[in-house]
């Protein structure tokens, strides 16, 4: 039997989920995503230790115990300069992906992860708490990189079919990332005096696999033939990933990108601001970044010890509550992947949004009368459950899927680079915010997240559209109804869609 009579046309064939797509996914996202998760949580369970390891090295220099307020100050600096350091990853995007790709830049980001790892892991024996700090800023650029690479690269990887599945795949291994990190941050494993150091540095494992096992997987295609203009490598790659000889009709739907694109050249995100025909997308890339974060979901990961203490859990079983809520994101995400195709992106955030508002308003009453009502401490579990089961399945992945969905090839770096600068102020304006809410408002601190939730639920059900199935051309054709431009593909005054237009008819899109 042929290739041909097995699978059918090529339209037919496009879904298939070949071994090559799924390693590559799997090599990039462990390699990169996971790295992200394990650092958002890795100094939760060990912090005593490590205040007692800045405090140790304070005496030994200065002769004196540190003050509380200092010790607080670097405990702080510590956390916060992560999302900092993400912040520099994200302005980091857009340069590096258009000289090095999806791919290289990956590989190259593996420098920010190795450097901090060995500086963390030696940081005791060098009597260094600073060590500790700079390396949280190096290992912050890893994260602000990957975050937004890797869902970039695989969105290009992958068929219409699957991408909001395969896009879902770094979330995912966002969420196992932080699960191992509060697996091994339990005190007789790693989150101990002892072993912390080792903890800290084993966040360099998975960039040492990804250098040695990305280079066998190939460089997104439509990098390859829209920007390097190598059709020869771009039709290999593809072949390789879609696992038969036939692509002819995915290349041309690339070229017809590439020609309805070709005006702009590649925008920078000045250029991406000032664009009318990507107002809405940018708009809600910028909305959906924003809930995302400010919803309150890392000031459950950042504080969830203090949160379930507040909730009368006991000292002893808090590590072990915070690893089942872990366990159950991971599962949700997972959820999440096998259900996206079928229930689309809008669907899902509309749904992880709602949950997590009505969650949030039920912690605050919770929190308000654990201390009169015996049972609402596990009312108050419950509900962080519960919020981290609606996040999982949709605030936490999607917006990552949809960013890579509603823009072409010529603004996606520029695009993420701004989604990504907007995910990482607001992660560490709630790092920073939420303990001084946490003390000033006490249980209503969430009543804040629960709004901001709400916002953001009604403006994806007023603006949001759905982008399941659909080309990177068909999405802007979308939009471009909302943005009051249109966008000229085929013939004459007569626009058409993507796969309706073979690659000689086209000239340059118009907008107006």
């Amino acid at each position: 039997m042929t290739d041909q009579q097995e699978w059918g046309s090529p339209l037919e064939r496009k879904g298939r989920l070949t071994a090559v797509l799924v390693l590559a996914t799997l090599v990039s996202a462990f390699g990169s995503s996971f790295q992200y998760g394990y650092n958002v949580a890795v100094v939760n369970s060990p912090s005593p230790f490590m205040k007692a390891f800045y405090n140790s090295t304070y005496m030994e220099r200065y002769g004196t115990p540190m003050e509380a307020e200092m010790l607080t100050l670097l405990w702080s600096l510590s956390v916060s300069v992560y999302p900092l350091g993400g912040l520099l990853g994200s302005l980091m995007v857009a340069p590096l992906v258009n000289k090095l790709g999806r791919k290289g830049t990956l590989l190259f980001n593996n420098i920010f992860s190795i450097v901090p790892a060995v500086m963390m892991g030696v940081s005791e024996t060098v009597g260094s708490y600073e060590i500790i700090i700079m390396a949280r800023v190096l290992v912050g650029i890893c994260a602000g990189l990957s975050s937004n690479v890797v869902p970039m690269y695989l969105g290009e990887l992958s068929p219409k079919n699957l991408r909001g599945a395969i896009g879902i795949v770094p979330q995912l291994f966002i969420t196992i990332g932080i699960l191992s990190a509060q697996v091994l941050g339990i005190r007789k494993i790693l989150g101990n005096s002892t072993g912390w150091p080792l903890m800290l540095g084993l966040t360099g494992i998975p960039a040492v696999v990804e250098l040695l096992l990305l280079p066998l997987f190939p460089e997104s295609p439509r990098y390859l033939l829209i920007q390097r203009r190598d059709d020869t490598t771009a039709r290999k790659a593809l072949q390789q990933l879609r696992g038969w000889e036939e692509v002819d009709e995915e290349l041309s739907e690339m070229r017809l990108e590439n020609q309805s694109e070709q005006a702009e050249g590649q925008l920078s995100v000045v250029s991406l601001l000032s664009q009318s025909s990507l107002r809405w997308q940018l708009t809600s890339v910028i909305i959906m970044n924003m809930g995302q974060q400010l919803s309150g979901v890392n000031a459950i990961y950042y504080y969830a010890d203090s949160i379930y203490a507040s909730a009368g859990v006991q000292e002893n079983h808090i590590q072990f509550v915070t690893v089942g809520t872990g366990a159950v994101n991971v599962f949700m995400t997972i959820a999440a992947v096998f259900i996206v195709e079928a229930a689309g992106r809008r669907l899902l955030l509309l749904i992880g949004f709602g949950i997590c508002c009505a969650a949030c308003v039920l912690l605050t009453v919770a929190l308000k009368f654990q201390e009169s009502v015996s049972w609402m401490p596990y009312v108050s579990i419950a509900c962080v459950i519960i919020y981290v089961m609606g996040h999982a399945i949709g605030p936490s992945p999607i917006p990552y899927v949809v960013t890579t969905e509603m823009f072409r090839q010529s603004s996606r770096p520029a695009a993420f680079m701004v989604a990504g600068s907007v995910h990482w102020l607001s992660n560490f304006t709630v790092g920073l915010v939420f303990p001084f809410l946490e003390r000033g408002l006490g249980p209503y601190s969430f009543i804040i997240f629960s709004v901001i939730c709400l916002a953001t639920l009604i403006y994806i059900w007023m603006v949001v559209q759905e982008t399941k199935n659909k080309t990177f051309l068909e999405v802007s054709q979308m939009f471009a109804k909302k943005n009051k431009v249109e966008i000229k593909l085929g013939y004459g005054d007569e626009p058409l869609k993507g796969s309706e237009v073979e690659p000689e008819g086209i000239v340059n899109n118009t907008a107006f």
